[in-house]
């Protein structure tokens, strides 16, 4: 009997698991390693990639190289991968800055309202992503609004005319608004859990608003803050779509670089190489926010 029902629960555990695993593995691992094999061959005579092994009279030899990653030491690709850094940090930070007061509305809203305002958050995901970035081309445009407002200001101080299309500001702009909804998300999640008697007892204590806020709100909320940053930080830093229609030449981003790589070079071994370098930098990027995730809960909770 026991071994029956023990084979049942292992029989249920591999029907419940087993999909899940098998996605990843044929998602996510093997296209790993295939891209992890292909920054390592030669580019073939006509793009694309070269056999990575060779049959000849010795038997069979793998064909391999390092060139594709010590071609990547050199400036350009450098600061390349430091700008598309920088963009992702700074798309992060404002999002953060954006996101908090609005979660921490929602959370706070009347339960009658929340459901509604949550879906307020949401309805961007309803339309086509194409569809939203073009709009902020017409937003953003020469003869916009919102251009001519901006110069005409800057005229009153005697500065020069900027555009405001196909700019580094450009980019960011269209990045914070894709992800803005992955940190309100995370965030509202957190912060809808929190209980208020914390807050109360706080006030109790002595504590003013900003206080309550910096010692007990901000504190329990750093769970969601690094979930929501991580949502936002991996999708902007290997942003292409963004930065090549609202960006131009002046936004290119790395991501940019690893899509003409493929499709207009066609040399898929240094296209890999790069793809490797930038998901080597978001795992590191991960493991540090999983550590101060961990320190924090630890300071939080001692």
């Amino acid at each position: 009997m026991d071994s029956s029902v023990n084979r049942n629960a292992r029989l249920t555990a591999w029907l419940i698991g087993g999909p899940p695993w098998l996605y990843l593995l044929l998602l996510f691992a093997m296209p790993t390693l295939i891209m992890v094999a292909a920054s390592f061959a030669w580019p073939g005579p006509e793009g694309g990639l070269s056999p990575l092994w060779i049959r000849d009279a010795g038997g069979i030899r793998f064909d391999l190289t390092w060139d594709n990653y010590t071609d990547l030491v050199t400036p350009i690709y450098g600061f390349l991968i430091l700008k598309s850094f920088g963009y992702a940090v700074a798309v992060t930070l404002l999002c953060l800055v954006l996101a908090y007061p609005l979660a921490l509305t929602i959370a706070r809203s009347p339960k009658r309202w929340r459901n509604t305002l949550f879906l307020l958050v949401i309805v961007p995901f309803w339309s086509n992503f194409l569809v939203r970035i073009y709009a902020w081309m017409i937003i953003l445009g020469p003869q916009a609004a919102l251009t001519r407002l901006v110069n005409d200001a800057l005229g009153l101080l005697h500065l020069e005319p900027v555009a405001l299309l196909f700019s580094p500001f450009a980019v960011i702009v269209g990045l914070v608004y894709v992800h803005l909804p992955f940190m309100i998300l995370p965030l509202y999640a957190n912060l809808e859990k929190h209980d208020p008697a914390l807050l109360d007892a706080a006030s109790d204590l002595g504590a003013n608003a900003w206080e309550c806020f910096r010692r007990v709100t901000f504190p329990l909320s750093l769970p969601g803050v690094i979930a929501g940053a991580i949502l936002v930080f991996i999708p902007a830093l290997g942003a292409f779509a963004v930065p090549d229609i609202l960006g131009g030449t002046r936004g290119i981003m790395i991501g940019n670089v690893i899509k003409m790589q493929f499709l207009e070079a066609r040399d898929w071994p240094f296209g890999s190489s790069l793809s490797i370098v930038v998901t080597l930098i978001v795992l590191l990027f991960v493991a540090v926010a999983a550590l101060a995730a961990r320190r924090g809960g630890g300071r939080l909770y001692a």
